[in-house]
């Protein structure tokens, strides 16, 4: 008898021993589980703030006025420029059509489209139109001149807009030219206006601008 009373004791402090280790073991498994559970929903949540991010990245593109007037949809279009190589692109262009008959005469249109990674600064055809008529055509008759002319209007690299706010660029016609701004307001050598700017090309970025540069 008295060996059962003490069987039955012993039997007691292990269990009153045990319930709390149990009750504890449960409880740690209960933390672990919630703190998966919120890794988990956290790991979730990354890629939206990715997502957001890449967003603000790409949300850049061709700026100023005048890019307004660039067709939606075509040849001629922001879209269908940047699937051609720069002076095929200028010439789907109606308002550079000018530049593009002056780049015809000067022999250039293999030189541009076959260049890579270049910048055009180009003027409209309001910004021939500033140069009286018997100058301009004697400077279309002129290729040697007319080339020195154009080819001062390329850089050799690509110029992004924050890359106007203050530079001095060399030129396919080996001097300088200088660019200055911010926001969406750009000048080149303090004289012409980048009109519609970051206009994308196959090989090149394109800077619409409201005057004709005159080399140094």
């Amino acid at each position: 008898m008295k060996i059962t009373r003490f069987q039955r004791a012993a039997v007691t402090v292990v269990a009153a021993v045990a319930l709390p280790l149990a009750l504890t073991s449960c409880s740690s498994d209960d933390k672990d589980s919630k703190a998966e559970s919120s890794s988990a929903a956290e790991d979730t949540a990354a890629p939206e703030e990715t997502t957001d991010d890449a967003a603000g990245d790409t949300a850049d593109g061709p700026f100023g006025p005048a890019c307004a007037s660039v067709p939606k949809t075509g040849p001629g279009s922001f879209e269908g420029m940047g699937q051609a190589p720069v002076a095929t692109a200028a010439s789907n262009n109606p308002e550079l059509s000018t530049l593009v008959t002056a780049v015809k005469k000067a022999g250039l249109v293999d030189t541009l489209n076959t260049a890579e990674n270049i910048t055009v600064f180009a003027p409209t055809n309001d910004a021939f139109a500033k140069i009286p008529k018997a100058d301009l055509d004697a400077v279309l008759a002129d290729k040697a001149m007319l080339t020195k002319i154009l080819t001062y209007h390329v850089v050799g690299e690509k110029l992004a807009k924050k890359q106007l706010e203050s530079g001095t660029y060399d030129t396919l016609q080996k001097s300088t030219l200088t660019t200055a701004g911010s926001g969406d307001s750009y000048k080149v050598n303090d004289s012409a206006s980048v009109v519609c700017g970051d206009v994308p090309t196959a090989n090149a970025t394109v800077h619409i601008i409201d005057t004709v540069l005159m080399p140094k």
